[in-house]
């Protein structure tokens, strides 16, 4: 059970060729990230950071750049669970567009107590939603 967003190329996001600026994608990912927080996992960033001190940093990131994305296009990210520990998720994560794969990216997310910056357990709720998006290995 894949977590789906889409987001346009924008004129901010390509360099003078015209093709994304790679570090654009990351904003991206960081923003579908964001979304499927708040859409799948029932945790928005503004409760999550703000009221109960709870980050998400990334601690590992493997990016494969696949095919260019241009300025207009309308991307799909996918965002699939790989595996869930006590305070880590590892997610794959695919930008697509017009039948082709642009970007893949496997990252690993930590959950995070903001007041003491160490690690803790994702919250339950939060937990049981990721276990449910897992592909069978």
């Amino acid at each position: 059970m894949s977590f789906e967003t889409g987001v346009k190329v924008r004129f901010a996001d390509v360099d003078p060729a015209g093709i994304v600026f790679y570090p654009r994608y990351f904003e991206m990912l960081n923003g579908a990230v964001e979304d499927w927080f708040a859409q799948a996992l029932g945790l928005d960033f503004k409760t999550m950071h703000l009221d109960q001190h709870i980050g998400t940093p990334t601690v590992k990131l493997s990016v494969d750049f696949l095919s260019p994305s241009e300025l207009g296009d309308m991307l799909t990210i996918r965002i699939t669970p790989q595996k869930v520990g006590r305070s880590s998720c590892a997610i794959l994560v695919v930008f697509s567009g017009d039948g082709r794969d642009r970007l893949r990216a496997e990252v690993v997310l930590v959950c995070m107590d903001l007041k003491t910056q160490r690690s803790m357990a994702w919250p339950e709720t939060v937990r049981a939603r990721m276990d449910a998006g897992l592909i069978a290995a």
